[in-house]
């Protein structure tokens, strides 16, 4: 016999959030794979160019910016979690969380291209620094427009705008957020570390 107060969530086959996102998800995760090949066949034939100036690269930094997406996924994971309990409350404290934690990777990654730029590094310096600038400036503007993402989920979450049954926005904004984390996790390697 089937337990009247128990809450199950029907289970689908389908992705979480809305179907759009996916679309978009893909599209993007094709855009950056596609600028991840081309940056591994320039390195390839530009090996002692990429070598030298990976090293000029703040690695702590990186790593730093690497842990702290990590963490904001966490937090989002809890935000899904809480509202599948009917918490709205609780989902939009983890999303305000994540987006803070959000904030902290852009002023990393700040701190880092003002370092590059007061040195007159930039864009067309070198084939290397096209890549490195280039490809991170991309990231950093989808981390600015999850940021975005994040804030109006959260404000909707504090207003009670999700409930257990009805929260494809908050999937949606997570599945858009957890893109980006492993756009990071693939870019980090690839650029500051892999030799």
């Amino acid at each position: 016999m089937m337990n009247p107060n128990s809450h199950t969530t029907p289970t689908t086959n389908s992705p979480p959030g809305d179907l759009a996102i996916w679309v978009f998800i893909l599209a993007e995760l094709a855009v950056f794979g596609v600028l991840f090949a081309v940056y591994a066949f320039a390195r390839r034939y530009n090996l002692e160019l990429f070598d030298l100036h990976q090293q000029h690269l703040n690695r702590t930094a990186g790593l730093v910016n690497t842990v702290t997406l990590i963490t904001s996924s966490y937090f989002v994971v809890r935000a899904v979690a809480a509202i599948k309990e009917g918490d709205a409350k609780r989902c939009g404290r983890w999303l305000w969380s994540a987006n803070a934690l959000g904030l902290l990777f852009i002023l990393v990654k700040g701190v880092e291209y003002q370092h590059h730029f007061s040195q007159g590094i930039g864009l067309s310096t070198n084939l290397f620094y096209t890549f490195y600038i280039g490809m991170t400036f991309f990231h950093f503007m989808h981390v600015l427009m999850g940021m975005v993402i994040l804030f109006v989920v959260a404000h909707k979450a504090g207003r009670g705008g999700y409930t257990a049954s009805e929260h494809t926005g908050v999937e949606t904004g997570a599945s858009y957020w957890h893109m980006v984390d492993l756009v990071w996790i693939i870019l980090f390697p690839l650029v500051y570390v892999m030799h």
